[in-house]
C-alpha cells in the first residue's frame, strides 16, 4: 500500500474511527477501516479550505483605491466567469455566478495539483468528479423548481407536444441523471489519461521531454475545468428558462 500524505494521516487519526463507524452503519465497508480517508479527499478538502481563506482575504482587504494582488486576481476571475455566465444564462446570471466561479476554481486547482511532485491529481480518482457532479445536479434542479414551480418545471421534461409527452418524459428523466455520469466520466477520464501519459514519459525519458507533457497536463486541466463550468451554466440556463 502506498504511503498516504501527511494531511491524510492527520485526518485519519482525527476522524478515521468515527467515519468508519458511520460508513459501516450505512452498510459501507471501507477497504482500509483504520484509514478510510484517501489522499484525493484530503487534497480536495485542503483546496476547499484554501479557497475559503482566499475569499476571506479578498473580502477583508477589499479596496477601491489600492487593490492588492489577491483582489486583482479575484476581479479577473469574476470578470471571466461573469462574461461567460451572461452569454449562457442571460438575464439574472449574477445569482449563479458565485457557484460557477467556485466550480471553476475548485476543479482547476484540483486538476493542477498533479503538477506538484509527489502528489496525484485528485480528479483522476472517480469519486472526486462524482462529488462535484452530484451537487451540480441538485443545484440546477433546485433553482429549476424554485424559479418555475413544480408544474412549470415538469413541463420541461414533457416537451412541447402533449401526445408524445408519455414517451419523452421518462427519456428526459434518464438523460438528466445521465448528466451526472457524463460530468464525472469526462473529468475523470481526461485527468486520469493526462496523469498516466505524463508518468509514462517521465519513466521513459527522465529529462526534457516530460516537461512538454507537464504543459499538456496544465492545458488539459484548464480546459476540463472550463468545460465543467460551461456545462453547469448550460444546465442552469435550461432549468431556469421560461418557455414563451
Amino acid at each position: 500500500m502506498e504511503q498516504p500524505l501527511g494531511i491524510t494521516r492527520v485526518l485519519n487519526d482525527a476522524f478515521g474511527a468515527p467515519l468508519t463507524s458511520l460508513l459501516q452503519a450505512m452498510g459501507i465497508h471501507p477497504a482500509h477501516p483504520g484509514a478510510p480517508i484517501k489522499d484525493g479527499f484530503a487534497l480536495e478538502l485542503l483546496v476547499a479550505v484554501a479557497l475559503i481563506l482566499f475569499f476571506i482575504l479578498v473580502r477583508a482587504t477589499l479596496s477601491v483605491d489600492k487593490p492588492n494582488p489577491a483582489q486583482q486576481i479575484a476581479e479577473m476571475i469574476h470578470e471571466f466567469t461573469g462574461s461567460n455566465a451572461e452569454q449562457i444564462i442571460g438575464h439574472g446570471y449574477e445569482r449563479f455566478q458565485a457557484f460557477a466561479t467556485c466550480i471553476f476554481l475548485f476543479v482547476v486547482i484540483n486538476n493542477l495539483l498533479g503538477l506538484i511532485p509527489g502528489l496525484h491529481t485528485p480528479t483522476a480518482a472517480p469519486y472526486i468528479p462524482l462529488g462535484i457532479a452530484v451537487p451540480t445536479f441538485f443545484y440546477y434542479h433546485y433553482f429549476g423548481f424554485k424559479e418555475q414551480g413544480l408544474a412549470g418545471y415538469m413541463k420541461h421534461f414533457a416537451g412541447p407536444i402533449w401526445w408524445i409527452a408519455p414517451l419523452l418524459f421518462p427519456i428526459e428523466i434518464i438523460s438528466h441523471f445521465a448528466r451526472v455520469m457524463s460530468l464525472t466520466i469526462r473529468l475523470y477520464a481526461n485527468m486520469f489519461a493526462s496523469d498516466l501519459v505524463t508518468l509514462v514519459f517521465f519513466w521513459l525519458f527522465p529529462f526534457a521531454i516530460p516537461a512538454l507533457f507537464l504543459g499538456l497536463h496544465a492545458a488539459v486541466s484548464l480546459i476540463q475545468a472550463y468545460v465543467f463550468m460551461l456545462l453547469a451554466m448550460i444546465y442552469l440556463s435550461q432549468a431556469v428558462a421560461h418557455e414563451h
